[in-house]
C-alpha cells in the first residue's frame, strides 16, 4: 500500500486498471465461465453453444459398457491338481507304516497324536481300528516292511518269480484302498459342483499344475462333486476284501474326512484377469468438430449434449484456459482502458480523480462478485425447484446496483461510462449472452437517471419501482424477439423482474452509508443530514458567530437559487453555504459582522497581521469540518471559496503605510492562499459570499442599485481571473446576477413607514451612517475612515470590498 501511495497519479490510475481486469477474469473464468453447465436431462438451453475447436468427447457410459465386456469375456479360472489322488493313499501309507512301528514297539508313547499328526486330521476308534486292520497281514501275523530289518538294505535283491510260477498273494486291503482312491480321483472332483456348471454354462478355463498348461475345459460332464466322489469311494471300498463292516466304516469314515477335490475355482487369479482386461480397454472416444452446434437456444438437452457440454467446461482445466484467461484479461484491460480514456478526452463532466477510479474499481469487483454469488445460488434453487428454469433467476440479479451508486455519488456521465462497460462485461459473464448485456445496459441506466439528485430514502425506492416496470417490459420484448411462446417461464420471469429492480434499491439503500465512510464521499443524502441546523457545529457558529451565522443562511439562499438556474447542484450548494466559514469560530470578534459596533481589533494591528487573521479563517474552516467529518466535497469548496482573491482594504492600508526606506508591500502576501473554484458551487458561494456582503453596504437598497452592485461584484471576480479554473460561461453569469438580484430585492424589500418610530433612538442617525458604512465582513476597519456622503457611499463601499 505505501509503495501504491508513492506512486504518481497517472501510474496508479493505471495500476487500478490492471487490478481491475485481472479480477474481474478470475471472476468470470472459473468452471468455465462461458459455458453452462447441464447435468439433467431436459433442461431448456438458454443460449446457442458452438464447439469452439475440435475435441475428443470421452463416451464414459459406452466405455464402461466396452470394459464390462472385457470382464465378461474373461472366463472363470480352475485349477487341477492330478497328484491328489495319489496323495491320500500315500498319507495312509504312512500313517500304516508308523503304526506297525509302533507294534514292533518302537512307537512313542503318544502314538494316536502322532498320527493325526501325520493324517492332518483327528482319528477315532473306529478309524484307528481301521489302520490297525492295514497294518497286520490277511493271516493275523504282523508285517514287517523290509526297510524295517538292518539286514534288508544289505541283502542282495531277488528277483521274484513271474507268471504261473508265483504264488498268488492274499487278499491286501491297502492296495484296495490304493485303487479305489486312484479310480476315484481319476475324474475331476470339484468343491461346488453348482458354481461348476453354472460357469460351464460359458466356458472355463483348466489349468495343470503339475505341466502348468492351460487348455478351455472340454467335455466337462464327467466332472462330479464331492459329495459324488465320496459316495463312489464309499461303494468302491465296500469291495474292498479282508475288512470287517466295523473296520470298512472306520476306513470310509477315514478317507472322506482326507478327501479333498482336485479341481478348484482359483478366484484371486479370475478377478486379476478380469481387472487387467477391464484396464486393457481405452475410452472410447467421438470427435466434436470446430463449429459444430452443441445444443440450440430453446431446446431440451439431451444426453448426448451432456457429454458434449461437460467436455466444454472441462477445457478449463487444460492449457486452453490460461489461454482464454490471458485474451480475456487483454480484452477487459482494453475495454476500461480505451473507454476511460476517450471518456476522459471527450466527454466534459468525466473527470474522476485516483479516489473516484478507486472507487469505480471496488464497485465493479463487488458487483461482479454479487452477480457470480448469485449465479450459484440460482444453480442451487434449480435443484429445490425444478420447475423453474435457472435463467428465469437470472432476471432477478441486480445490474443496476453499480450504476446506481456510481450516479448517486459521482455523476451521469461516470454512471453512463461505468454502465456501458459494465453490461458489456456482463454479457460475457453469462456465456456472451446478447440478452444479459441489452437487459443489465436498460436497467442501468434506468436506475441511474431516477435517482439523479438523490435528496431522500424514498428517491431510491421509486427509482426501484421504475426499474421494476421497466424490466417487466425489457422481459416481454426479450422473450418475443427470442421467438418463445407464452407459458409459465414467462410469469416467472416477470415476477423476478420486478422484485429485481426494488432488490437493487434494497441493496442500494444499504450500501451508500458505507461508501461514504469507506471512501469519504458526501453525497445528496449526507447532505440533507448536514443541512440539520441541529448540528453541533452550526449551533456553536450560531452561538459564537452570530453575524456569520445568519450570513451564511443570506448566502446559502442566494447560492440555492443560482444553481438551479444554472443546472449546478442546488442542495451542495446550499449546504456549502452554510459551512463556507466555520473557520471564524476560532476568532469571531476579528471580523465585523461579529463586533456588535465595539471595539475592532484591528485597529491595534499591522494591516499584514490583520491580512493573516482573515486568511487564517479557511484554514481553520478546513480542519473544523474534517474534525466534524463533512466530507471532500465540502472541504473543497471550504478551501476554494476565497480563490486567490485580493484583501484589498488592508493591502491599500498597508501602501499607505508604507515607508519608502523599507521593503515595499507584496501584493502576494495580502490574497488568500487559494486554489481558485474548481467547481460550480464553489464559485456560487464565492459569487453569493461578496454579494451578501455589499449587499450589507447599500444606504438604500433599491432594486437598481442592487442590480448595479451585483453586476460591479461579478464583473470584477471574473477580471480577477477567480473563475478561470470552474466552469461557468458568461451565460451562466448573466442567470446568477438575475437570481440574485431576485433574492436581494425580496430581502430588502420596501415597507410603508409606520405612524410612530418602530424603535427608539432613530434619530440617531450618525451612529446608523456608521453601521452602513461598515465594509465588507472580512475586511474589518475603522468606521471613520474615509466616511462618505450619501450620494457615493455605493460606490466606496464596492471599493472597499478590494474588487475595484
Amino acid at each position: 500500500m505505501r509503495r501504491f501511495l508513492f506512486l504518481g497519479e497517472r501510474q496508479q490510475r493505471h495500476l487500478l486498471l490492471v487490478l481491475l481486469a485481472l479480477v474481474l477474469t478470475v471472476i468470470i473464468i472459473p468452471k468455465g465461465g462461458f459455458v453452462p453447465d447441464y447435468y439433467q436431462p431436459g433442461d431448456i438451453a438458454s443460449r446457442d453453444i458452438k464447439a469452439p475447436r475440435e475435441m475428443l468427447v470421452a463416451d464414459q457410459p459406452l466405455t464402461e459398457k466396452k470394459r464390462l465386456e472385457a470382464e465378461e469375456a474373461v472366463l472363470p479360472l480352475y485349477d487341477f491338481d492330478p497328484q491328489t489322488g495319489q496323495e491320500i493313499p500315500g498319507k495312509i501309507e504312512a500313517a500304516v507304516s508308523r503304526l506297525q512301528g509302533g507294534l514292533l514297539g518302537a512307537a512313542t508313547e503318544n502314538l494316536v497324536e502322532d498320527l493325526q499328526g501325520l493324517l492332518g486330521v483327528s482319528l477315532e476308534d473306529s478309524e484307528m481300528g481301521a489302520l490297525r486292520a492295514f497294518a497286520v497281514t490277511p493271516a493275523g501275523q504282523e508285517a514287517l516292511p523290509a526297510e524295517a530289518t538292518p539286514e534288508a538294505s544289505e541283502r542282495p535283491a531277488v528277483e521274484q518269480p513271474t507268471g504261473s510260477d508265483a504264488a498268488k498273494p492274499g487278499p491286501d486291503p491297502l492296495s484296495g484302498l490304493r485303487q479305489a482312491m486312484v479310480q476315484t480321483l481319476g475324474r475331476k472332483v470339484v468343491g461346488n459342483l453348482q458354481l461348476f456348471q453354472a460357469d460351464r454354462s460359458r466356458g472355463v478355463i483348466i489349468r495343470n499344475l503339475v505341466s502348468r498348461t492351460e487348455a478351455e475345459g472340454n467335455n466337462l460332464e464327467s466332472v462330479i462333486g464331492l459329495g459324488d466322489a465320496q459316495d463312489l469311494l464309499r461303494d468302491r471300498l465296500k469291495q474292498i476284501e479282508g475288512l470287517s463292516d466295523d473296520q470298512r466304516r472306520g476306513v470310509t469314515s477315514l478317507v472322506q474326512k482326507l478327501l479333498r477335490p482336485n479341481l478348484t475355482f482359483n478366484k484371486n487369479e479370475t478377478e486379476d484377469r478380469k481387472r487387467q482386461a477391464r484396464e486393457a480397454v481405452k475410452p472410447v472416444l467421438f470427435q466434436v468438430k470446430k463449429g459444430e452446434m452443441i445444443v440450440r437456444e430453446g431446446e431440451r438437452v439431451n444426453e448426448g449434449q451432456i457429454k458434449k457440454l461437460k467436455a466444454l467446461s472441462q477445457l478449463g482445466n487444460h492449457y486452453s484456459t490460461l489461454r482464454t484467461g490471458a485474451g480475456l484479461f487483454l480484452s477487459i484491460l482494453l475495454l476500461s482502458f480505451v473507454g476511460h480514456r476517450f471518456a476522459r478526452r471527450n466527454i466534459r463532466k468525466y473527470h474522476p480523480n485516483t479516489r473516484d477510479l478507486l472507487f469505480l474499481v471496488t464497485t465493479f469487483i463487488g458487483l461482479f462478485g454479487l452477480i457470480k454469488l448469485a449465479i450459484f445460488i440460482s444453480t442451487a434453487l434449480e435443484s429445490a425447484f425444478p420447475y423453474v428454469d435457472s435463467a428465469s433467476y437470472y432476471y432477478l440479479f441486480p445490474f443496476a446496483v453499480g450504476t446506481m451508486l456510481v450516479r448517486i455519488v459521482l455523476n451521469s456521465e461516470v454512471a453512463l461510462v461505468f454502465a456501458l462497460v459494465s453490461s458489456l462485461l456482463m454479457g460475457v459473464l453469462f456465456g456472451n449472452s446478447l440478452f444479459i448485456a441489452i437487459y443489465a445496459l436498460v436497467g442501468s441506466m434506468t436506475a441511474a437517471h431516477w435517482v439523479r439528485h438523490c435528496k431522500e430514502r424514498t428517491t431510491l425506492y421509486n427509482a426501484g419501482l421504475r426499474l421494476s416496470l421497466i424490466n417487466a417490459l425489457l422481459i416481454l420484448g426479450i422473450h418475443l424477439l427470442a421467438g418463445r411462446a407464452f407459458d409459465v417461464q414467462l410469469l416467472y420471469k416477470l415476477g423476478f423482474g420486478l422484485a429485481g429492480g426494488l432488490f437493487c434499491a434494497v441493496v442500494v439503500t444499504g450500501t451508500i452509508p458505507l461508501v461514504e465512510h469507506l471512501f469519504k464521499y458526501t453525497t445528496d443524502i449526507k447532505l440533507l443530514e448536514l443541512a440539520n441546523m441541529n448540528k453541533p457545529v452550526l449551533r456553536e457558529l450560531m452561538i459564537q458567530a452570530p453575524g456569520t451565522y445568519h450570513h451564511s443562511i443570506i448566502v446559502g439562499n442566494l447560492v440555492e437559487t443560482a444553481a438551479e438556474a444554472i443546472n449546478a447542484n442546488p442542495l451542495l450548494a446550499r449546504v456549502a453555504a452554510y459551512y463556507h466559514d466555520i473557520g471564524k469560530i476560532r476568532k469571531p470578534l476579528y471580523f465585523v459582522e461579529n463586533m456588535g459596533g465595539g471595539e475592532n481589533k484591528h485597529d491595534k494591528l499591522a494591516p499584514s497581521m490583520s491580512a493573516l487573521i482573515l486568511m487564517s479563517h479557511v484554514k481553520d474552516g478546513v480542519e473544523t469540518a474534517r474534525e466534524n467529518r463533512l466530507g471532500e466535497s465540502l472541504v473543497d469548496i471550504l478551501r476554494q471559496h476565497h480563490g486567490t482573491a485580493l484583501i484589498k482594504f488592508f493591502f491599500d492600508k498597508a501602501k499607505n503605510n508604507e515607508d519608502p526606506e523599507v521593503q515595499q508591500v507584496n501584493e502576494r502576501d495580502y490574497r488568500y492562499p487559494g486554489p481558485k473554484p474548481q467547481t460550480r458551487e464553489a464559485a456560487l458561494i464565492m459569487l453569493a459570499d461578496a454579494v451578501e456582503a455589499a449587499s450589507r453596504t447599500l444606504p438604500d437598497p433599491t432594486p437598481a442599485r442592487i442590480q448595479g452592485m451585483v453586476q460591479k461584484i461579478i464583473n470584477n471576480i471574473f477580471i480577477d481571473g477567480q473563475l478561470d479554473e470552474c466552469e461557468l460561461t458568461l451565460k451562466d453569469l448573466h442567470n446568477i446576477a438575475k437570481s440574485f438580484n431576485r433574492i436581494l430585492a425580496g430581502i430588502f424589500h420596501h415597507r410603508i413607514d409606520y405612524p410612530e418610530p418602530a424603535y427608539k433612538g432613530r434619530e440617531n442617525e450618525p451612529v446608523r451612517k456608521k453601521n452602513v458604512d461598515d465594509p465588507h465582513r472580512e475586511q474589518a476597519k475603522e468606521p471613520k475612515v474615509k466616511d462618505p456622503g450619501p450620494g457615493k457611499g455605493g460606490g466606496e463601499d464596492l471599493k472597499r470590498l478590494g474588487m475595484s
